[in-house]
């Protein structure tokens, strides 16, 4: 019988009501906790309604279990420790697929697995080693991986520094083949990609992008991308947001790159993004994206620590709102929202791995 551990919170874990009550939505929304997993991070949800939890700096994965499928988990179990970075996690046909920093993995036939698992044991669930050829620098190295709609799994190579000019893969996204022996480069020109989807109806690529650090508190914005096709080069490191030229880089002319489809706020740290396709919140937000915004670390007034809405009209994004916030208390930092996932029901997750929080956010008007 396979083992798994129990999550155990530790003793000084913050009370789950506190930022509850902080965080402010759209008139007709609420927000409750759906589960308390430590440093959480990018979340998948396999077919009977489990949620698995990536980790950055404590190296494990979560599944948070729902065996009536009430929206009122059971218990959340970890099934894997002591990985280098597993933040980014995919399921497809019953498999969960975890990137680390140099390598993914794939845990076939999990929700089976852990069915089996004895809830009393310490241990991890057996996996298979899928591919081993990416970079194994930690800078930027951890991973968002998302299966396009043909079944192809990308994987984003960021960019092992600050500001520097390295040679591919370094600072793109690559396309592994569906064997799982090697992979392109998809699109270049991206410093670090922490989160991207697919447009519900044409099937193209987004994606954010965290800008470079050092050229003061309003420089330069994060990006919402755009790449309907393979080959376009997003900038990095000559060229941020529409038309800011790097002054360490000045060798090639904005020109010569395609532009963010929206520029988000200067240091937001804008992550996990998800087309909104459900049908529980209200029409106006059909086909439009939700950003988790993790939060600035090094500006001196801070800045993000939210849910941002984009408006999406006829393929393009044309305005961005606040839509949920409080997670930042003045100076203080009460959670750093990190992914978005929408559930079956149209209700949105939201992972918090600064308090250790999944969120449920719904709608009743």
């Amino acid at each position: 019988m396979q083992a798994c551990s129990e999550v155990n919170l530790p003793s000084d874990a913050r009370e789950p009501d506190t930022i509850i009550s902080m965080i402010e939505l759209p008139e007709g929304f609420s927000v409750e906790v759906y589960a308390d997993v430590p440093d959480a991070r990018s979340l998948a949800l396999g077919q009977d309604n489990t949620v698995f939890v990536g980790n950055r700096r404590n190296g494990n994965v979560y599944a948070i279990i729902d065996n009536d499928q009430d929206y009122n988990p059971d218990r959340t179990v970890r099934i894997a420790s002591d990985m280098n970075m597993p933040n980014g996690l995919a399921y497809r046909d019953r498999d969960l697929y975890v990137a680390e920093v140099s390598r993914v993995i794939v845990f076939r036939d999990i929700e089976n697995k852990i069915k089996n698992m004895d809830p009393a044991g310490e241990g991890d669930l057996e996996y298979e080693v899928l591919f081993d050829g990416y970079p194994d620098d930690t800078g930027h190295g951890w991973k968002f991986i998302s299966f396009s709609p043909d079944g192809n799994l990308f994987v984003p190579v960021g960019a092992p520094c600050n500001i520097c000019e390295k040679e591919d893969p370094y600072a793109s996204i690559t396309r592994l083949d569906r064997n799982f022996s090697s992979y392109e480069v998809y699109a270049r020109g991206v410093r670090n990609t922490v989160g991207f989807d697919w447009h519900p109806e044409t099937g193209e690529l987004w994606f954010t992008d965290n800008g470079r650090d050092w050229l003061g508190d309003n420089l330069p914005p994060d990006e919402l991308n755009h790449a309907p096709e393979q080959g376009m080069n997003f900038g990095y490191p000559y060229c941020h947001g529409n038309d800011i030229q790097d002054p360490e880089f000045d060798s090639r002319q904005c020109s010569e790159f395609q532009g963010p489809e929206i520029e988000l706020g200067p240091h937001v740290a804008a992550l996990g993004m998800m087309f909104y396709t459900g049908s529980m919140f209200p029409e106006e937000y059909s086909g439009d994206i939700f950003i988790a915004e993790h939060g600035s670390w090094n500006r001196e007034v801070p800045i993000g620590y939210r849910v941002m809405h984009v408006s999406i009209e006829d393929g393009e994004a044309v305005s961005k709102e606040v839509f949920a916030q409080g997670w930042l208390q003045g100076e203080e930092t009460m959670g750093r929202p990190v992914d978005v996932l929408q559930m079956p029901d149209g209700s949105m997750l939201v992972s918090d791995d600064h308090a250790g929080s999944i969120y449920r956010i719904t709608y009743k008007g």
